[in-house]
């Protein structure tokens, strides 16, 4: 169905690899990048101006979709959508999702029904996001590492040290052993 002025816009940005969230943003007609929002990968939105929430727009994620909604579309909202994530320092972006209203505008409906465009395919490199639980684990293990090793850190220069001053201390008695016996 074609998009109406008014009309409900959803659109969806699929991941599966572990990623710190998504950001959407819009591509208007001169060639300009307009900032929407910033979901975290716990489901929080940041939007243009720091706000948690906006007239405009919602958002959100559910699974491993990230969700953009633009509640009542309008001519301001035209463009291409992208959703993009920084995973291990490279920024994917996702194939562009056109959003445009149709040349000659007829009256529209009272009610009209919310469409639905679905973005990444699977060969899309934006296709990498998150299993809440793989990251849980990564955390964990982060942790762990951290827990075991640098007490065993500590503790091994510590052994180091005790080593050296017992070498040290038993020369030194050694030395005045052989001088008591002469």
């Amino acid at each position: 169905s074609k998009l109406q002025a008014g009309q409900q816009l959803k659109l969806e940005c699929e991941t599966n690899k572990d990623d710190s969230g998504v950001f959407w943003v819009r591509l208007d007609k001169n060639g300009t990048l307009h900032f929407i929002v910033f979901i975290s990968s716990l489901s929080r939105t940041t939007f243009e101006g720091n706000m948690k929430t906006s007239t405009r727009f919602e958002a959100k994620k559910e699974s491993k979709f990230y969700w953009l909604v633009v509640k009542s579309f309008t001519s301001q909202d035209e463009g291409k959508y992208f959703c993009l994530m920084n995973i291990n320092q490279i920024l994917y972006f996702s194939p562009g999702q056109p959003a445009f209203l149709p040349v000659a505008t007829k009256a529209t409906p009272a009610t009209p029904a919310p469409t639905t465009q679905h973005g990444i395919t699977e060969k899309d490199p934006c296709t990498k996001t998150p299993d809440p639980e793989s990251s849980k684990e990564e955390d964990m293990n982060l942790f762990c590492n951290i827990f075991i090793w640098v007490p065993l850190a500590g503790a091994c220069i510590l052994l180091l040290i005790a080593l050296a001053v017992t070498v040290v201390l038993c020369q030194q008695t050694r030395r005045r052993r052989c001088r008591c016996k002469r």
